[in-house]
């Protein structure tokens, strides 16, 4: 008996870490109140203004793609200048997918998302190597090719001139008895058929983020060499992570060409990838709702400026942003992640 017990202590050690890691990971993926709360607005901004229903679409289409960028960079540390090539491919995508094969919006998204994924698993393997610097410019590069392509296969895209008559049918509900929605003039439409697509999407990123896969992506972004020798595989990490925001990107993408009917090669060009990194620089990175609280201020601030000194607008978003940055981060922005304190691991 007195060997029995003494060995029963050595069996019951090892499970000791593990059940204290899972009861860690389940605090730090539990819901918060602010969260939510976040959840319960979004339904909310489309009953109570509808008025500015184009405007809070924008904003949710560069929130979608602020997140997508916000899983590489703030989750696994992967520095990124031309995240628009998946946006931008994801556009193309379903607008020749609208105009040449089907209408259905749903399913020109699907197959947006599935050919951003598609492009980013082909070039995750560029930024497995290399130093920050050459990862900007490989992606940077990247997304200048797609551009020059989409400008050079004008037969295909319409080049300069943009891809017109994109006509999109009616949204229509899988496995309801529910009509179609037309897309209308005001956005309401639009709006929530991209309301849906971005609280589906949070759901999906939050529950990997949160999942044992996140909090690797976390380590391997605070220390690669560490993450490797504890017997991660940081490739796979890498690739997998990189793919999946390249499918969130382009489903960002196909929803601006869906829910406006028109792709150009403005959304391959540079200030599309140094715009949604200023929406994480004003929102936040690392706790996955800074694309949205950024989103928001930065087209709210866009849109203001715009309709007051609209030659000038660009003079006084980057003032506010050289402020923020320098002098008024830690003041106006860190307080919105103190919602999230508590919650890594």
């Amino acid at each position: 008996m007195t060997d029995a017990a003494a060995t029963t202590p050595s069996r019951a050690s090892p499970r000791a870490p593990l059940g204290a890691a899972a009861r860690s990971l389940r605090g730090y993926a539990r819901w918060r109140w602010w969260e939510l709360a976040l959840f319960a607005a979004l339904p909310l901004s489309w009953l109570l203004l509808p008025s500015q229903a184009l405007l809070l679409n924008e904003i949710a289409i560069v929130a979608l793609f602020a997140i997508s960028l916000d899983l590489v960079l703030g989750y696994a540390g992967i520095v990124s200048l031309g995240h628009a090539a998946f946006f931008g491919f994801g556009a193309y995508t379903a607008a020749l997918f609208a105009k040449d094969v089907m209408p259905d919006p749903i399913v020109g998204l699907v197959v947006a998302i599935a050919a951003s994924a598609l492009l980013g698993l082909v070039t995750s393997v560029l930024i497995l190597r290399g130093s920050d610097l050459t990862r900007l410019m490989v992606t940077l590069g990247v997304a200048s090719i797609l551009y020059e392509l989409a400008n050079k296969l004008d037969w295909l895209t319409g080049g300069a001139d943009g891809l017109q008559g994109v006509v999109m049918g009616p949204i229509t509900v899988p496995f309801t008895a529910l009509k179609g929605f037309d897309f209308d003039l005001t956005g309401r439409t639009a709006y929530a058929y991209t309301l849906v697509v971005l609280a589906l999407v949070l759901l999906v990123a939050r529950r990997l983020v949160h999942s044992p896969f996140g909090v690797s992506l976390q380590a391997l972004r605070d220390n690669r060499l560490r993450a490797a020798s504890i017997g991660l595989s940081v490739p796979l990490r890498l690739v997998a992570v990189y793919t999946v925001a390249a499918a969130i990107a382009g489903a960002a993408g196909a929803l601006l060409a869906q829910t406006t009917g028109f792709a150009s090669l403005d959304v391959f060009d540079f200030h599309r990838s140094a715009e949604v990194l200023l929406v994480l620089v004003i929102g936040g990175t690392g706790y996955l709702y800074g694309g949205i609280f950024g989103a928001i201020v930065f087209k709210l601030l866009h849109d203001l400026i715009a309709a007051w000194t609209p030659q000038y607008w660009n003079f006084w978003v980057g003032l506010f942003l050289v402020v923020l940055v320098l002098v008024g981060r830690e003041r106006f922005v860190r307080p919105w992640t103190w919602f999230g304190k508590g919650t890594k691991p």
